[in-house]
């Protein structure tokens, strides 16, 4: 039971270290993520179809 006491106390102690993010840093790095996500989909998007017709292109 004593070491339930203590690791509850020691994870009360490290939240009280954390930093949790305000609204407009969430909102930014959401905005972030998103325009990411976008980029590297359309790019993978275009290198898909780059080679799929560079495939059929040379099986034909």
């Amino acid at each position: 039971m004593q070491k339930l006491k203590q690791f509850l106390h020691e994870v009360r102690v490290e939240l009280k270290k954390v930093v949790f993010p305000s609204r407009d840093e969430l909102l930014g790095s959401t905005q972030v993520v998103i325009i990411s996500v976008l980029i590297m989909s359309v790019f993978l998007g275009v290198i898909d179809l780059v080679l799929s017709r560079l495939i059929q292109a040379v099986l034909r």
